[in-house]
């Protein structure tokens, strides 16, 4: 086993990120040690300070990749907890008149148990789940069959089917079982056709969008779901369903339209044969009991029972654990990674409104000044810009902290354009439309490296789906913002 030392010194190491990471660290100790007054903010303290240091920092490393995007949340979280809480080190600390209020070290804490992980953690158990008693490939052989063997039928059954699987299941593990369940009907495609490169576009398209449909989609969703929940604009999983699945669907169709029209097939009809076995005995019975009564209670269970959607995501993790579907094994599957980067997005949120940085910045700057839809369309196009080249989770988490303070400070401005839902949902929006590069997310990572699509060929199709797809978006929320049904 080679040394990690000797691999360093041999040249096995990545100059630039490291570069990047000591102009990060350099950058980060010039803003914490500032004079206060350089930041404009009347009345900023100490802490508040530390916050934008971190902020700063956490910016720096997300935009770089000098550390990888989790790596960067859990130091986003140990420098909260190090430098601005109540448990920080006793040098650092100070009346609270001089260094400000400090952020209470259990909350920074419960960032990593915070509602929001638990549903994310719900979903990502049914998924295992459903992959380990092959109810996955149950439901793809059935719901691919009412689309025939007409190939551009065959491809919007892929759209389709990889947008509904990715409302509820992680996106990256959608894409891959979609293109694993892809390479038998390829037999069937001439080698040199558009036919392969269609198909295969159509599982990150599908996945990208699909995501948007749930609060569990995607981690941006999840940002956008739990901020207005702070804010005291809670929307329930069910009415998150109600408003957005219709316009994916919409999203999805339009995408297979602009594919279709861009890879169209040589060949008319495709012989499908989805391979993968599923063993029935009492633990599928039980994860498909579970999967259906687990969405019925994320739609229907607050507004039936009373049951939120973060208490409903308890449900498969207690049954299964119990019936021993899933064992300890299993839950190395999960993905950790993305929690963490959940969790750090989180704390981001905690320590700019926890230390009253938030609060500060509202007064200091002329918020109420600024045009609504200005702030819309360049929110928007930021986050779509970003999300194409980093993580459209750190995106958002830099992104969504930082327009909850404008939308604050705006107020009653914003009702022009539907308030401040519009707004954070739109951020949520913009990130998964971003998909013009094998960098921009996951599934098109996935979906390049099968060597099936050049790199143009994602850039032309993702540019035209993502961005119709985007404006469509934008104007679904504001006329729904609008009517009072957001």
């Amino acid at each position: 086993m080679a040394n990690p030392i000797k691999k360093v010194l041999t040249g096995d190491f990545n100059k630039r990120k490291g570069i990047m990471f000591l102009v990060t660290a350099l950058l980060t100790v010039i803003v914490w040690n500032l004079p206060i007054d350089s930041f404009g903010i009347e009345g900023l303290t100490i802490v508040q300070q530390r916050v934008i240091a971190i902020f700063t920092m956490a910016v720096l490393l997300w935009l770089t990749e000098a550390i990888p995007a989790w790596a960067t949340s859990v130091t986003i979280i140990f420098v909260l907890l190090f430098c601005v809480s109540d448990s920080a080190f006793n040098f650092l600390q100070g009346s609270e008149g001089e260094t400000g209020k400090l952020l209470d070290y259990q909350g920074i804490m419960a960032c990593f148990a915070d509602p929001t992980i638990i549903l994310f953690l719900g979903g990502f158990i049914l998924a295992i789940a459903a992959t380990k008693s092959g109810l996955d490939v149950l439901l793809a052989k059935n719901l691919i069959k009412p689309f025939g063997k007409k190939s551009e039928n065959v491809l919007l059954g892929f759209i389709l089917i990889t947008g509904i699987f990715s409302m509820f299941i992680s996106n990256t593990a959608t894409a891959a079982m979609m293109l694993t369940f892809l390479t038998p009907v390829f037999r069937s495609l001439p080698a040199n056709g558009k036919g392969r490169i269609a198909l295969t576009m159509a599982i990150p398209i599908g996945a990208n969008l699909g995501g948007m449909g749930t609060p569990i989609g995607t981690p941006p969703n999840a940002f956008a779901y739990k901020t207005l929940e702070s804010l005291g604009m809670t929307i329930g999983f069910g009415q998150w369903m109600m408003i957005m699945v219709p316009m994916v669907l919409i999203m999805l169709i339009i995408a297979w339209f602009i594919v279709k029209k861009l890879f169209p097939f040589s060949q008319k009809n495709i012989e499908l044969n989805i391979e993968g076995n599923i063993q029935w005995n009492w633990r599928t019975y039980v994860v498909a009991f579970t999967f259906g009564l687990t969405i019925f209670l994320w739609i229907a269970g607050k507004s039936l029972f009373g049951i939120n959607a973060n208490t409903v995501a308890m449900l498969p993790i207690a049954i299964f654990a119990f019936t021993g579907v899933i064992n300890s094994e299993d839950l190395r599957d999960i993905d950790w990674g993305v929690i963490w980067m959940v969790a750090g997005g989180f704390a981001l949120g905690l320590a700019m409104n926890g230390t009253g940085l938030a609060e500060n910045a509202v007064k200091s700057i002329p918020f109420a000044n600024l045009n609504p839809l200005l702030i819309l369309i360049v929110s928007g196009l930021v986050c779509y810009t970003l999300s194409n080249f980093i993580s459209n989770t750190a995106t958002a988490a830099l992104l969504i902290p930082i327009l909850t303070v404008v939308c604050q400070g705006m107020g009653n401005s914003l009702n022009p354009i539907g308030g401040t839902a519009t707004i954070l949902i739109g951020i949520a929006i913009a990130a998964s439309t971003a998909m013009c590069l094998p960098i921009s997310t996951p599934p098109n990572a996935i979906a390049y490296s099968t060597g099936l699509i050049k790199q143009n060929d994602m850039l032309k199709a993702g540019l035209i789906t993502g961005i119709v797809c985007l404006v469509m978006g934008y104007i679904t929320l504001i006329s729904l913002c609008k009517l009072g049904i957001l």
